[in-house]
């Protein structure tokens, strides 16, 4: 029994009439002749080989021309140049997206640096004097503050002379100062003088003056440490704080003349023209004199150095 196909055709045999009889099949049927027509099924292999090479064709020849295809972000497709494949490789090799070019910037030229000025140079500070000492001090004489207890006990004569203004009874003075005490002794002789021949001293109503000599004199004006002083003004007892003026001398303490008194306040120049005035005053025959009273000028012969009050400090003869 044959199946039937479509795509097969079948001989017919050759057949005898003998009378009335049904025509009777060969026993032996013609052995059918093959068709070069393939199969259905081995056609539509066929064809899905064939669209494979065609596709691999197409692939393979999109990646030897350099050319791939890739998805953008939105869907649609773009063609890109891609780089080299590996060896074997049936898949596109995708190349890196192209990094967009820089947006040029304006580099700013450099501002120029400023050019340097000169400031105007300060005026130069003042020479500091060697003792930093105030001027009212410098002009005592004084070189420096420290007040030792006591120098070598040798007293030196200022060297100079000056015959003053020479009215009325004219007084000779001699200005000595206990060597190794820190003093310009110029300057303190100049001081001494100038306050015993001031308009307000002892000679202000012109029955009197003073000339400085380094010759043997009726006054001697002397600057000592506390215990030359002490010494020079024994019996009295002056013990290191105070002055005298007594035997023709007139000495002032150097403890005093450094530090004047409270009283005085920072007016140690007023403080140094009453303690000149005072005991030279005493050489001049003028003892003691008391306050008058509460806020008047406190004469220059009161002791002042022990205290002012109630008075008012003074250091002329002819104001008090």
């Amino acid at each position: 029994m044959f199946q039937r196909c479509d795509d097969v055709r079948v001989s017919e045999p050759e057949v005898r009439r003998t009378g009335d009889q049904e025509p009777q099949p060969s026993r032996v049927a013609a052995r059918p002749r093959r068709s070069r027509r393939p199969s259905r099924g081995a056609a539509d292999a066929r064809s899905v080989r064939a669209v494979a090479l065609v596709v691999a064709a197409v692939l393979l020849g999109g990646a030897a021309a350099g050319v791939v295809v890739h998805e953008r972000g939105d869907g649609s497709d773009e063609t890109a140049g891609a780089g080299p494949s590996d060896a074997g490789a049936t898949a596109p090799v995708s190349s890196p997206a192209r990094t967009p070019d820089p947006t040029p910037t304006l580099t700013p030229a450099p501002t120029p640096a400023p050019t340097p000025t000169l400031a105007p140079s300060a005026p130069p500070a003042p020479t500091p004097t060697p003792t930093g000492l105030p001027r009212q001090d410098r002009d005592a004489g004084l070189l420096s503050d420290d007040v030792p207890e006591s120098a070598s006990g040798d007293l030196v004569v200022v060297p100079g002379s000056d015959p003053g203004p020479g009215t009325g009874a004219v007084h000779s003075v001699r200005v000595e100062v206990e060597d190794g005490l820190d003093v310009d002794a110029e300057v303190f002789a100049d001081f001494v003088m100038s306050t015993l021949n001031d308009p307000r001293g002892w000679g202000a109503d012109g029955s009197l003056s003073f000339a400085r000599t380094d010759e043997p004199a009726e006054i001697r004006v002397v600057l000592a440490s506390p215990d030359l002083t002490d010494a020079m003004c024994a019996p009295l007892l002056t013990r290191g704080e105070v002055s005298c003026g007594r035997g023709g001398h007139a000495t002032i303490n150097f403890r005093r003349w450094v530090e004047a008194i409270p009283e005085y306040g920072n007016d140690r120049w007023s403080y140094r023209r009453y303690v000149v005035n005072h005991e030279v005053g005493h050489l001049l025959g003028h003892p003691h004199e008391q306050c008058p009273g509460a806020g008047e000028l406190a004469p220059v012969m009161h002791q002042q150095s022990y205290g002012v009050a109630p008075c008012v400090p003074n250091p002329w003869p002819a104001l008090g």
